[in-house]
């Protein structure tokens, strides 16, 4: 049997080497010419493809633009230190992925999906194009579905629908994070998966917003694409494309979706500084010609699809001094479907979430609002702009006749029940009844002081009311007048102690 064994070996190579079919395949390697802070030339890849992927050594991967006849400007994807002129530049004909999936859930991962949190390896997933082509206007229909927030102000003056696209906007500290972290905070219950992007964000602030889902529960609900300031401007700039795949796998299996890009304003940083080191001209205030291609080409693909679920975005964007006419924001607000304005001399007055009403626009409005939104709060947004210029021309006057005396005290009031705390989410009756109760006056006895106290005890009554009321408004029927007049009654009944106390 030993004498035989190098016999049958024999056989099996000489088997081997007749199965054999030698294949021949070319490879198209370019030579790296010169290396800057995020971008790379490089020379002699004569067929490579405008955002091609690249590979470069030390396993960094690039993507290929500003392609000429003499070299192609590579934007790196990762820490270019360590490349060199000369080194080795191939081709793969393919474009940028990313991975998507269910084991996403609950992860940080960095643009091309690899895990950032310290856990395993992710398994079960698939290769995404982090580029897409948006859906086309046939596949798309109408915004009709409410996306709730919790927050009164946003939900009852600017509503957002599945499927919109809404900016943020406002100065530096003025709560845009909160209002987007609280937004996914409110889908707890409500089967919508959550996509919280951050571009060239803080590592402490990411982990701040990170701890607060976690805090609220709803970590599992939501994949975390997360960027700093440290990372290759190249990762920056792709972080929205790559979070927004990995929200359209979810979209494309039925799923409502809602993604948070934190914030555009440094992903357009990002383009630029690439732009000015691919010595691409500049144009208005330096940001490249195409940058608003850049975002319109991201944000349209936020729709809602006749056939499959729902990607709802909600870009963030930095103003100076509240000026909301500058480049960038002029360009998204254009893009956009509205825009909640939050103003800094509204936050510097403790007037907390700082959303002014009177700039603050959804151009799908009550088309995507629950029908007793439309029935309570339906003059609440024109009401509320009269009585901030009926307070500042009051200031100038001692006497004032007794309508406008009653609308200004309103007016305070109603500024009074829409103010609330951080990650203090109300649901729809709750809102519903406040909001009641102050458009039809129950209110107007109460003092300022205690409009606070009122809200929360209507908010109690409503909680331990076992009615069908409440179900037939959160289910979208239609708020008919026995509706109001019963809805009305509690709300009276819970404020009444409060108003007698004051009166007395």
């Amino acid at each position: 049997m030993i004498k035989d064994l190098p016999e049958e070996i024999a056989g099996l190579l000489d088997q081997a080497l007749a199965e054999i079919r030698p294949r021949l395949e070319s490879e198209e390697i370019g030579s790296v010419s010169a290396v800057s802070h995020g971008v790379a030339y490089v020379r002699g890849l004569t067929d490579v493809k405008s955002d091609e992927l690249i590979r470069l050594p030390n396993r960094l991967a690039g993507l290929a633009t500003s392609i000429n006849r003499r070299e192609t400007g590579v934007i790196l994807l990762g820490d270019g230190s360590g490349l060199r002129p000369g080194d080795d530049a191939r081709r793969t004909r393919a474009a940028v992925t990313t991975l998507v999936g269910h084991d996403l859930l609950g992860r940080i991962v960095d643009p091309l999906g690899n895990p950032v949190d310290g856990g395993p390896a992710i398994k079960h997933a698939e290769s995404w194009f982090i580029e897409q082509s948006a859906p086309a206007i046939i596949d798309r229909a109408p915004v009709m579905e409410p996306l709730q927030t919790g927050i009164k102000a946003v939900d009852a003056t600017v509503p957002i629908g599945r499927g919109q696209r809404e900016l943020i906007l406002g100065d530096r500290q003025t709560g845009k994070t909160a209002i987007a972290v609280s937004a996914l905070c409110n889908q707890k219950t409500t089967g919508v998966i959550g996509v919280y992007c951050t571009i060239g964000q803080r590592d402490s602030e990411t982990m701040r917003v990170i701890e607060t889902f976690g805090k609220e529960g709803v970590l599992r609900n939501i994949v975390i694409v997360a960027t700093s300031g440290d990372d290759a401007p190249g990762l920056q700039y792709i972080a929205p494309y790559a979070a927004t795949a990995m929200a359209e796998y979810f979209m494309h299996q039925g799923r409502d979706v809602l993604i948070v890009y934190d914030d555009l304003t440094r992903h357009a940083r990002a383009y630029r500084e690439l732009s000015l080191l691919l010595r691409r001209p500049p144009a208005r205030e330096a940001y490249p010609g195409d940058i608003f291609y850049v975002h319109a080409r991201l944000l349209e693909r936020a729709t809602h699809l006749r056939r499959g679920g729902s990607l709802t975005a909600l870009p963030i964007i930095e103003t100076q001094a509240g000026n909301i006419s500058a480049y960038i924001p002029t360009n998204l607000i254009s893009i956009t479907d509205g825009q909640i304005y939050l103003s800094p001399s509204l936050f510097q007055k403790g007037i907390l979430p700082a959303v002014d009403i009177g700039r603050s626009v959804s151009r799908v409005g009550g088309k995507a609002q629950l029908p007793a939104y439309r029935a309570v709060v339906q003059a609440l947004k024109l009401a509320y702009a009269q009585f901030e210029e009926m307070e500042s021309f009051a200031r100038f006057s001692t006497r004032l006749d007794e309508e406008t005396r009653r609308n200004i005290e309103r007016g305070r009031r109603v500024r009074e029940i829409l103010k609330q705390n951080e990650r203090e989410l109300l649901s729809v009756p709750e809102q519903i009844a406040v909001l009641l109760a102050v458009v039809e006056g129950v209110m107007d006895e109460v003092p300022a002081d205690q409009v606070r106290q009122a809200e929360l005890a209507i908010r109690e009554a409503v909680r331990q009311d076992t009615s069908d009321l409440w179900k037939r408004i959160e289910a979208g029927e239609s708020f008919a007048e026995a509706d109001r007049q019963a809805a009305l009654a509690l709300v009276q009944r819970a404020v009444e102690p409060i108003s007698n106390r004051a009166g007395g």
